[in-house]
């Protein structure tokens, strides 16, 4: 059965089997019905029950069998003990989707799993739809199907366009649905996936991208089952025009150990998924809030333009957290236009300053039809994507004034705008709160968490116009096979490894590999002093912390005795290993130390990795992570965003890097990885970059083990 269809049975049924209600005042079963009677659903209701002919003058039959063929959706109010014999039962009549509430599977460890999935086997044996289990049931909040234990009213709110929820979580599910009625935001649908025995997030995402009715999508996730599935579905809602807000957990490994008892997860890279997740344009929320807030912007504008924050305030302070906050969080603030500074100074005194962001001082007070017109210039200023109005809420008087002036201008910016009374639960006069409710202008008490979620739109527009410019990478990388190259597979000793890289086009060091002193002494002569020497084995990646390196080493002479002291300090710090040798190279030049890697993530894929190498990295953490088909006006990009950009365009009167030999290196790694599926992992740090371009000094190389440690 297609996902559609399949989806269309369980989200608009014609007709409901409550199976296991009973007379009890709050039993599962009853909560079900009792919303169905609630929303004055007009399908037909088929009750099952063991023990009552009637429930509420609705007549009930003993058993499944009874039902009559073909009933849409069963919805499960039963025991995890008696779910599966029921869920065969719905087949053998036909049944097309089932809701499961029962707890007690995958969440609950091993032998959870196996009855979960037993429950999937049935499912696709009789081809049915599952929605859980471990779930809370949905809400078609459009068509007035409630299929939900949890007590719902009918909500007005969703006639137009507006947002689906899609949660793995039932009370995350229920939470973001009661944001969006306290703000009075439209609603089409809000669905508790469980522990996706069969329909996961990908199924109800790929229906709302087509839903008509559905115009953001908001997501939260302990684990994205189908990260592949999951990607190719943001490029359909980003062509749709439908953004996918995602709130997903997994920063802290606490986190990651929860999700495995929550909903039986088993949670990938969180910051790979991020970096995959945010270049296909998903607005991944940081936090809950950022969740809530930045759903009714997207609402109002779903397709964002790529230009930064205009924002009014009548307060000096306030213009200053504003300039800290926006630098804070990556929020550009433009210049305003010079029309745009005429318009401003024409209706401000002379000792207000007409720039970006503006405070225009107390001129409102004596004229507050002017903060309409101020508003209305800045809104119309072309080098200016979006708008935040922050102000405190001042007397009645004030806040009728703002109700009948300030609101409407916000209104009628058409770019992403929101309003912003400060005071946090201070009261405000009910003429002020009705008119920003009535204009649909997304409002705030906080202007830091209008700024956290205007930052979200921001980037988000900033995504849409980068990826309109963009195509994928398609580049092979031209390497001997890995299996030839490393038939052991595993990690590579660094010779091998930056060998192989090299054949691809990573630039190093003139050196080679010596077995004894004699034959170091001659490569050494060969490439010119200074030298480094670094021990060479696969089982010593991390060289320096066994005295295994070496460097600057002027002369003959003074190769010797580093040998002898290498030798002595890897024996004494690893006894019994054997080296394959030492690589003696020519010592890099000066630079700025760089690292570039990447990584496969056995569910993602893989991403690649640049940033400030060296110690630094273990330190600062100062790194982008890109798709792995990023190409190199991508990697410029994300070159600019580190902290240490300003060290890399020359810092104290030192030249600047060679960045566009930076993102070759980086585009290089991409392809290896895309194209070379055996590499796990590859790290090159330090990249030494100079005004003359880079060269790699260091590379380690994971493999996939060797056909032998396959078999």
């Amino acid at each position: 059965m297609a996902v559609t269809s399949s989806l269309t049975s369980l989200l608009q049924p014609r007709s409901i089997a409550i199976v296991g209600v009973s007379a009890e005042a709050r039993s599962l079963g009853g909560f079900v019905l009792d919303n169905l009677e609630r929303f004055g659903y007009a399908g037909d209701i088929h009750l099952v029950s063991r023990n009552a002919t009637e429930v509420r003058g609705r007549p009930c039959v003993k058993s499944v069998s009874e039902l009559p063929e073909g009933v849409d959706v069963a919805v499960l109010t039963i025991p995890e003990s008696a779910v599966l014999a029921t869920l065969h039962e719905c087949g053998a009549r036909g049944v097309r989707s089932v809701v499961v509430f029962a707890a007690g599977y995958a969440e609950a460890g091993e032998e959870g799993r196996r009855k979960q999935d037993a429950l999937a086997a049935a499912a696709a044996r009789h081809g049915i739809a599952l929605a859980g289990p471990n779930c809370m049931g949905l809400t078609n909040f459009r068509d007035g199907i409630p299929l939900t234990f949890e007590t719902v009213d009918r909500y007005p709110g969703s006639e137009v366009p507006g947002v689906s929820i899609v949660a793995q979580s039932g009370a995350m599910a229920n939470n973001i649905r009661e944001s969006l009625i306290g703000r009075g935001l439209p609603i089409t649908c809000a669905v508790s996936t469980g522990n996706e025995a069969v329909l996961t997030l990908e199924d109800y995402i790929e229906h709302f991208i087509a839903d008509r009715s559905t115009r953001v999508i908001a997501v939260y996730a302990e684990q994205i089952r189908r990260p592949q599935k999951f990607l190719e579905l943001a490029r359909q809602a980003r062509e749709a025009g439908k953004p996918i807000v995602l709130s997903m957990i997994g920063r802290s490994e606490r986190a990651r150990e929860a999700a495995q008892s929550h909903t039986g997860a088993l949670t990938g890279d969180y910051a790979t998924a991020c970096a995959l997740l945010r270049a296909e344009a998903v607005v991944v929320t940081e936090t809950i809030d950022e969740l809530f807030d930045v759903l009714p912007i997207l609402l109002r504008h779903p397709q964002p333009p790529d230009a930064g924050l205009a924002f009014v305030t009548g307060s000096g302070a306030m213009k200053n957290v504003a300039l800290d906050l926006a630098q804070d969080l990556g929020l550009d603030l433009p210049a305003f236009t010079d029309a745009t500074v005429q318009a401003l100074q024409a209706m401000l005194p002379g000792y207000a300053v007409s720039e970006n962001p503006l405070d225009y001082t107390t001129v409102a007070v004596r004229d507050p039809a002017l903060m309409g017109t101020l508003i209305d210039a800045v809104a119309a200023d072309p080098q200016c994507g979006c708008l935040i109005v922050s102000q405190m809420g001042g007397s009645a008087m004030n806040q009728r004034d703002k109700a009948q002036y300030m609101v409407p201008a916000v209104a009628r910016a058409d770019k992403p705008a929101a309003l912003v009374i400060m005071g946090d639960d201070g009261p405000l006069a009910p003429e002020l709160l009705q008119a920003a409710r009535d204009s649909g202008v997304p409002f705030f008490r906080s202007p830091d968490r209008a700024m956290r979620a205007m930052a979200l739109v921001r980037a988000y527009g900033r995504a849409l116009q980068e990826l309109r410019q963009e195509g994928r990478r398609t580049q092979a990388a031209s390497l001997p096979p890995v299996r030839e190259a490393f038939p052991e597979g595993g990690t590579v000793a660094e010779y091998r490894g930056k060998a192989w890289l090299a054949q691809a086009g990573l630039p190093v060091p003139r050196g080679a590999l010596a077995t004894d002193v004699e034959a170091a002494v001659h490569i050494a002569r060969d490439i010119g002093y200074p030298v480094v020497i670094k021990a060479q084995a696969a089982a010593l990646p991390h060289k320096s912390d066994a005295g295994g390196v070496i460097v600057g080493i002027a002369d003959e002479a003074a190769l010797r005795a580093a040998w002898d002291r290498l030798v002595a300090n890897v024996k004494q710090a690893r006894p019994g290993l054997v080296l394959d040798g030492v690589l003696v190279e020519a010592m890099g030049r000066k630079g700025v130390e760089l690292v570039v890697g990447a990584r496969r993530d056995p569910l993602w894929g893989p991403v690649v990795i640049v940033g400030l190498g060296g110690v630094w990295i273990e330190v600062l953490k100062d790194v982008r992570l890109l798709p792995a088909d990023a190409d190199e006006a991508q990697v410029l990009r994300e070159l600019d965003r580190l902290k240490a950009a300003a060290m890399l365009k020359g810092l104290r009167g030192q030249p600047p890097v060679d960045l566009r030999a930076v993102a070759r290196v980086v585009t290089l790694v991409g392809d290896v990885m895309r194209t070379v599926p055996q590499v796990r992992e590859i790290d090159i740090n330090p990249v030494m970059a100079s005004e003359d371009g880079v060269v790699a000094l260091d590379a380690l190389v994971v493999c996939d083990p060797g056909e032998e440690g396959q078999a």
